[in-house]
């Protein structure tokens, strides 16, 4: 993409602004790109051509909105390997996790949208009266930097499968895939207006689309502080909002469970992208008399984690996204320590010398849960490990957390684990390593958010309700 383009109405154009956002490696600290910092007239321009596609996009049937979406699907497959070295530049990912989660999860993700649609596009009948489901209209989708194929394609996928038109405000730290998102979608036919594309940067770009009046949607993905200002500038039109936000995801190992693959799924899923996963497991509750062991073994397989250039696929952790997010680390993890946290065999979580934002991965004793680095979401390879004494007081301390967006709990006993699951207030909850289903939805509660993502639910978050009411003797309307 050349600098100074957005794209609107079918054309990639020149922006209104004339300066320039480097998207930076930050394994190598490289300029690998460069995109537009929009300004609020490019917003007007999408939203405008967003609002004139609405009417005979939100009018075709369903089918023929998800014949584009299926060649949607196919590009993606042919190209997911681009897509993946550009996700591996602009945020540094490891390159065999780019191909494997980074593109793998949103194609299945957009498989379970398009086998969702049929029943989706369906009125209900409730009595007498006929319940249709209408798209919500046009849709401001501000998308995050960590996972930034599948969360662009989550939000725009399911929106344009009701029949929404779509205004796209991808992260300024990780632009590239969004702009190969276009092109994919300009190749495939998609109407122009229907998907718009304007770079910049959240206080300009995002906080335009958020307040703009001519937008019925903003779907957002983001730290749980940005969501706030999000929701207050929506809430000036009353404009619908679905927040996905930030987590502090406790993992949880009752007295019977197999240690060593729950100790190993949780370090795992704990050091995912680096530790930049709203779902991290980030929190590890073990029983009181497992307490030293468990951090033995958590430290062992921490080192066995290899740092280097993601462009290696032998690499499993790559950088930080940016040196201010090495920087406000290195200042929190001061501040736990100075406050009785300490790292279980010796140093962990400093910057490492070479090149690029590197951080070492490391596991946090800590024995006092009201300790902020255990109720802040730190987004980097670091693990709290938490003794309990009862498993009642086990669930306590999973609950006590301003977020509520994921969880895990091992047992032998797959009924003790699902009733412990059931009392942990959270949005969705692995067992024994259960994987996540792209079918099932996807959201928080309390600080995490509000509104669904993935599958069916995912789906109706873009819809609204008409409820029309039938005189006893209208008999059966139809569709």
């Amino acid at each position: 993409m050349d600098t100074q383009l957005i794209y609107v109405n079918g054309q990639w154009r020149p922006s209104g602004s004339r300066a320039v956002i480097e998207a930076v490696n930050p394994a190598t600290e490289e300029v690998v790109g460069l995109v537009p910092d929009g300004v609020p007239a490019d917003v007007d321009e999408a939203v405008a051509a967003a609002r004139a596609a609405l009417p005979r996009w939100s009018a075709l049937p369903a089918g023929e909105r998800a014949r584009y979406l299926r060649a949607l699907r196919r590009e993606l497959l042919a190209t997911r390997d681009a897509f993946a070295e550009a996700i591996t530049a602009e945020m540094g990912a490891p390159i065999e996790f780019a191909r494997r989660v980074q593109t793998g999860l949103p194609l299945r993700a957009l498989g379970a949208l398009l086998d969702a649609l049929p029943a989706a596009s369906e009125p209900d009948r409730h009595g007498h009266s006929v319940v249709y489901r209408d798209p919500v209209g046009v849709v401001a989708a501000l998308t995050p930097w960590n996972y930034p194929l599948n969360q662009m394609l989550v939000k725009v996928a399911a929106a344009l499968a009701v029949g929404c038109t779509v205004v796209l405000k991808p992260s300024e730290l990780a632009p590239l895939s969004a702009v190969l998102l276009a092109r994919t979608l300009h190749d495939i036919g998609l109407p122009p207006g229907v998907f718009n594309l304007v770079a910049g940067r959240g206080s300009a770009v995002g906080a335009a689309l958020a307040g703009h009046p001519g937008v019925d949607m903003v779907s957002f993905t983001g730290s749980t502080a940005a969501g706030r200002q999000v929701a207050a500038l929506a809430a000036a039109n009353v404009t619908r909002v679905s927040l996905e936000l930030g987590g502090k995801s406790a993992c949880v190992l009752l007295d019977d469970a197999d240690f060593p693959a729950a100790v190993a799924d949780g370090v795992a899923s704990c050091l995912m992208n680096s530790g930049q996963t709203c779902t991290a497991l980030s929190r590890m509750l073990v029983p009181e008399n497992r307490y030293d062991q468990t951090l033995d073994r958590v430290v062992e397989l921490m080192a066995g984690h290899r740092i280097g250039d993601p462009r290696d696929p032998a690499t499993r952790l790559g950088p930080l996204v940016t040196a201010a997010a090495r920087d406000r680390l290195a200042d929190r993890l001061a501040r736990a320590r100075a406050q009785g946290a300490h790292w279980r065999d010796g140093a962990g979580g400093q910057a490492l010398p070479e090149r690029g934002y590197f951080v070492a991965p490391g596991a946090l004793a800590v024995r006092d849960p009201a300790l902020p680095v255990v109720r802040e979401e730190l987004f980097a390879p670091v693990l709290c490990v938490l003794p309990y004494a009862t498993e009642e007081d086990a669930l306590a301390l999973a609950n006590d957390s301003p977020y509520g967006l994921a969880g895990a709990v091992w047992s032998a006993d797959v009924a003790r684990a699902r009733a412990f699951a059931r009392g942990m207030c959270t949005g969705r909850v692995d067992i024994n390593g259960a994987k996540l289903n792209p079918a099932a939805p996807f959201g928080g509660r309390r600080q995490s958010g509000y509104g669904y993502e993935l599958g069916g639910y995912g789906l109706a978050e873009f819809q609204v309700y008409q409820a029309v009411q039938l005189p006893s003797d209208a008999g059966d309307p139809g569709a």
